[in-house]
């Protein structure tokens, strides 16, 4: 299946946004991945709340309608005084939307089991890639409209958030001064794993393709390196960029000695069989059996009888940290699929006892509150209420969750992003302590039952 990505350029998505008061949009359907008809279209759709529903078509225009009801397809005329038709053309620079609004409010759109019908406008009409248009409670000119041209390239469905404005304070008490972001640097720096037979904790990323578990590397590399770093490959692809399992090691400067932490990057998560990392596998790195640059085979999982299967682990090869790396953007895009997929590498970690937190990456492209100043990040109220629902989904607790803004399009550090890398990281660093001191517990249960045999 294709990447579920955003048609709107930014300008046109800033355009779009500024019909509602700056809300957040969040892709729920796009017609050339989920497919052109109305069963798919009210899949993903219902019960979701204000929508816009937003067609392209080859003649530069954008267009569509926006509703503050429910699609729930009870056959009925919809009341909805919010409601609005809108349309802009692509090929005209700098011209403002055209906004209709209908002349009977009373029947807004049909909520039926068809594509999403507006009565002047109704789209994925008999389920295709097709508008049909007929001027009536909406009066607008079909030239304006969508320049006399029904066919579609594209349909996508929105639904559109409040961000919530700013807490008077922050939720989560946070230093942003550049004091902090030094003491953060030294203590990291001279950390030390418990288990003496353990130089480096082994932190593992794992995530839906595209979520920024390299990205992370690169950006935590960076706060260390002190430039810009891009060892790691990144982009954007509908599979997995990360096909091998890599471990990274990290320099203090460019000639000090290597951190006390790896970062292990993996292959990206997805929802079909057969595709992204396989369970087997992860459960596989979690026990330190699959070594570095080793190549995955969605298809068929690491046998304990292959060359590449390290059969002799020790606690040293072991993963002592999972981070479950997720777009802030993409938190309500979750699938079912995925969502059981995150329970289901929760379970296996769990069962090895291993702790685990959750990364949330692009804080800055989820709210604009947070672009326009990193420093909002924990008085944003749409950050805050993104979190909570990656503790309800996933089933971690809200500790566990740190928001962080990876280096991407950046050539200079800033140190507000290290900041918020650097806690993240010593927040990590303190759940592998955890693993640490259950490893020393069970080590010292260990010798005294030994000694008590002799």
């Amino acid at each position: 299946m294709s990447a579920v990505v955003s048609g709107l350029s930014k300008q046109q998505e800033k355009k779009l946004r500024s019909m509602f008061c700056q809300s957040k949009l969040s892709l729920l359907f796009k017609a050339s991945v989920h497919g052109y008809s109305a069963d798919s279209f009210h899949q993903k759709c219902d019960r979701q709340g204000p929508t816009v529903v937003v067609a392209y078509n080859n003649s530069g225009y954008v267009f569509g309608a926006f509703t503050s009801s429910d699609y729930a397809q009870t056959g009925k005329d919809i009341v909805d005084d919010k409601a609005f038709l809108f349309s802009f053309n692509c090929n005209v620079n700098n011209n403002d939307p055209l906004r209709v609004v209908s002349g009977n409010p009373q029947c807004a759109f049909n909520d039926g089991n068809t594509g999403p019908n507006f009565g002047s406008l109704a789209f994925l009409h008999n389920n295709t890639a097709t508008v049909n248009s007929n001027p009536g409670i909406y009066q607008f000119d079909p030239q304006q409209m969508h320049g006399n041209n029904l066919e579609l390239t594209e349909l996508e469905v929105y639904r559109v958030e409040d961000f919530g404005g700013l807490m008077d304070k922050p939720w989560r008490r946070f230093l942003w001064n550049f004091e902090r972001r030094e003491e953060i640097l030294c203590s990291v720096s001279e950390w030390k794993p418990s288990v003496k037979s353990v130089k480096q904790a082994r932190i593992l990323l794992v995530g839906p393709v595209g979520a920024g578990k390299s990205s992370f590397f690169n950006s935590i590399n960076s706060v260390f390196k002190g430039y810009v770093s891009t060892q790691a490959n990144t982009g954007t692809a509908g599979s997995s960029l990360t096909t091998q399992f890599r471990t990274y090691r990290i320099k203090a400067g460019k000639t000090g000695s290597f951190l006390p932490f790896m970062l292990c990057d993996t292959m990206g998560m997805e929802e079909g069989a057969n595709a992204g990392l396989d369970v087997d596998d992860f459960t596989s790195i979690l026990k330190g059996h699959i070594q570095d640059r080793y190549q995955f085979n969605p298809s068929v999982p690491l046998q304990d009888d292959s060359p590449h299967f390290h059969k002799s682990a020790s606690v040293k090869d072991k993963i002592h940290c999972v981070l479950y790396v997720i777009d802030t953007s993409k938190v309500k895009l979750l699938s079912k699929k995925m969502t059981e997929k995150f329970v289901a590498l929760r379970r296996k970690a769990n069962q090895l006892g291993i702790p685990q937190l959750v990364v949330l990456t692009k804080v800055d492209e989820a709210c604009p509150l947070v672009e326009a100043d990193l420093k909002h990040v924990y008085q944003s109220h749409y950050i805050n209420r993104m979190m909570q629902e990656v503790c309800a989904n996933i089933g971690v607790s809200l500790t566990a969750v740190v928001p962080v803004k990876n280096y991407s399009q950046e050539v200079e550090l800033d140190p507000e992003m290290d900041i918020l890398l650097l806690n993240a990281l010593n927040h990590i660093l303190r759940a592998a302590e955890g693993y640490f001191d259950d490893q020393g517990e069970d080590a010292l249960q260990y010798f005294n039952c030994t000694c008590g045999r002799y």
